[in-house]
């Protein structure tokens, strides 16, 4: 067998749309392989994710879930489980900051898959929408792999889905061969393994587009050495009212989307499920509880936040260790 050098090898990019968003993936393979497979591999690990976790299918395993009646015990396929399982965890870590029941709070409001006219819902159906939600009301048996139905539960994944989605992503690369990919799931990543000039793959981090122009800020680039990223925001989905902005990012405790949302949060882990639960546990905390509890955690978090018209950097002890000077 003869020995590979660098030049043998290419970065291709692959692409396509899965979870009402596009997917991107760049990887290191030998020169003219045929990347057909990989492709189609690719897109059926994402699609499988959507037969079982998005709220827009109605067949889907979560829209069944969903529909069912009280007293239902639904076996999960593993993936669910284990993303169900992650979003417990954070959860509890994040003392209900995350919340995997908040669709039916978020639809009221007019947001998600039950969208409608964005709105201020009325006292009354706010509180009868709370009485539904809450994720110590799931009931789930890691032993059987089932989730008990107590009762007018839903279930919505969606701020960990995508993160879920890079990581199948990338176990399936690891699988076919891939020694090197960059991942891409509607903004969340994972990059492992180094190009073929040696270096690990670098990503800019996320920040407000709209007000970049007028910030001071320095661009902020992290090396990813078999790491994910994920960034959650108020910059995709909000209303205003009465002078007030409401922004998609909902405080699960409160029912009611979070106040003064950051510009951005950016979460780094080890895999892009926690990335992307934690990202949006940390926007419903805010900076301060969101710092205080980064840094029990030794968790690498950065928050982008509005003065006036200013926006001003917060970062983790282990964020800022994780910072390389851009170029």
């Amino acid at each position: 067998m003869s020995a590979t050098t660098p030049t043998d090898f290419e970065i291709a990019s692959l692409g396509g749309a899965t979870m009402g968003t596009s997917w991107r993936v760049r990887l290191v393979v030998r020169r003219g392989r045929d990347l057909h497979g990989l492709h189609a591999g690719i897109q059926g690990e994402l699609d499988e994710i959507v037969a079982q976790m998005s709220t827009w299918e109605a067949g889907s395993d979560i829209s069944r879930y969903n529909r069912a009646d009280a007293g239902h015990r639904q076996r999960l396929p593993a993936a669910f489980a284990h993303v169900l399982e992650v979003a417990l965890e954070v959860a509890g870590a994040s003392n209900g900051a995350f919340d995997p029941t908040v669709g039916p709070m978020v639809a009221l409001w007019g947001f998600g898959a039950a969208r409608g006219p964005l709105r201020v819902p009325d006292p009354q159906a706010l509180a009868a929408t709370l009485a539904r939600t809450g994720w110590r009301r799931l009931e789930w048996h890691a032993a059987t792999q089932e989730l008990l139905q107590p009762g007018g539960l839903e279930l919505d994944l969606s701020a960990i889905a995508k993160g879920h989605g890079v990581d199948a992503v990338v176990a399936y690369l690891r699988r076919a061969g891939v020694a090197s990919a960059l991942v891409e799931v509607g903004g969340e990543l994972h990059g492992y393994g180094d190009k073929p000039d040696g270096q690990p793959w670098r990503v800019l981090v996320e920040s407000a587009p709209e007000e970049d122009a007028m910030s001071e800020l320095p661009p902020r680039v992290l090396a990813l050495r078999d790491q994910a990223v994920a960034t959650s925001g108020d910059r995709w989905h909000r209303f205003e009212h009465e002078g007030e902005r409401y922004s998609h990012s909902f405080d699960p405790r409160l029912g009611r989307p979070v106040h003064a949302a950051a510009a951005a949060v950016t979460v780094v882990a080890a895999d892009a499920t926690h990335a992307d639960a934690w990202a949006t546990a940390m926007t419903v905390l805010g900076v301060d509880e969101g710092l205080r509890l980064a840094r029990t955690l030794a968790l690498p978090v950065r928050f982008l936040s509005r003065s006036g018209a200013d926006l001003r950097e917060h970062l983790s002890p282990a964020f800022e260790a994780l910072l390389e000077t851009a170029a």
